[in-house]
């Protein structure tokens, strides 16, 4: 039995908000779907987050702008590093024009017999298009963006490791790794739950570069977090992984849309065991159509909201 399901979502720590919501909404065509701050710390921080049409678990990038408080973090290895995406396996033309012409820098590539698109968010950040066939996900037709080319959600994430053995074997003996492992050249893949999309990991064997960092800091990836779908499962696999000796995991902390745990994986990367709980869920706060478009705040800011707001980047779309 597997207790996750697939990835929940994704965490980056990116510079300026304005450029983030840009990047993710104009070029990439994302939906924007929430708009409200880290609950973390005493310093007021956006968190933004962007999805698919239907704000699928496994389809959502959220971001920490931190430039406005001149935090900066560094790429490296025992770091996710990888933002990887899914579109439609015919679209990548489309997506390798689209891209260019709104000045992002594009390389195709080839991994595992597929071909695949790499370019980078304005503050560095390495994304992946890879082609899906059958990911039945909605995209979102957003900024000109066709239906039938629109991202349907993560496809998976990369993860750059000095010793990959060691988180093949987390993978295999506490995180449900699943299926058959794949390897090529400095790369190994595998999948995680039993989605059928939105759940694979590669491992980038990579001792050239120093220890990226872990902490909040523009540039850097922060987490991914698997959909665990309910809480006796999050309990249950946290239970499992501090008995195999990984014991860097954190206690349950409410995210309002969703219930986390934070485990600290042997390559570094940090993952969330996400659930969307009963009272969680984009629209706890807000209609469907209406997503994205108010700044909302935990209960615990909310006599700080005037302060809080006048301190954030001003921010339009």
């Amino acid at each position: 039995m597997s207790y996750i399901r697939g990835s929940h979502h994704m965490t980056l720590s990116v510079a300026h908000a304005q450029e983030d919501v840009d990047f993710h909404t104009k070029t990439l065509g994302m939906r924007f779907i929430k708009r409200t701050v880290l609950f973390d710390g005493s310093v007021p921080i956006y968190h933004l987050y962007y999805s698919n049409a239907d704000g699928d678990p496994s389809s959502v990038l959220t971001t920490f702008p931190w430039a406005q408080a001149g935090l900066y973090g560094t790429r490296g290895t025992n770091q996710a590093r990888e933002v990887q995406l899914s579109v439609p396996s015919g679209s990548l033309e489309f997506w390798r024009s689209r891209l260019a012409e709104r000045g992002v820098e594009v390389a195709d590539g080839d991994v595992f017999g597929a071909r695949r698109l790499a370019f980078r968010h304005p503050c560095g950040i390495e994304y992946v298009m890879v082609g899906n066939d059958g990911d039945d996900r909605t995209g979102h037709p957003g900024d000109g963006v066709p239906a039938e080319h629109a991202i349907h959600g993560i496809h998976g994430v990369g993860i750059h490791v000095a010793t990959p053995d060691r988180m093949v074997e987390f993978a295999d003996d506490t995180f449900h790794g699943q299926g058959k492992t794949l390897e090529e050249g400095d790369r190994i893949a595998f999948q995680v739950g039993d989605a059928e999309h939105g759940n694979h990991v590669e491992l980038v064997a990579n001792r050239r570069d120093e220890q990226g960092t872990w902490r909040y800091g523009a540039g850097t990836f922060h987490h991914v977090a698997w959909n665990l779908d309910t809480l006796e499962n999050q309990d249950a696999l946290k239970f499992e992984v501090e008995g195999a000796g990984y014991t860097d995991i954190s206690e349950l902390k409410d995210r309002k849309y969703f219930k986390s745990v934070y485990v600290r994986t042997p390559a570094g990367a940090l993952f969330e065991l996400a659930v969307t709980h009963d009272d969680g869920g984009w629209t706890c706060d807000e209609s469907p159509h209406e997503l994205g478009t108010r700044f909302q705040l935990p209960e615990q800011f909310e006599d700080r909201r005037e302060e809080i707001f006048s301190k954030l980047e001003p921010i339009e779309g």
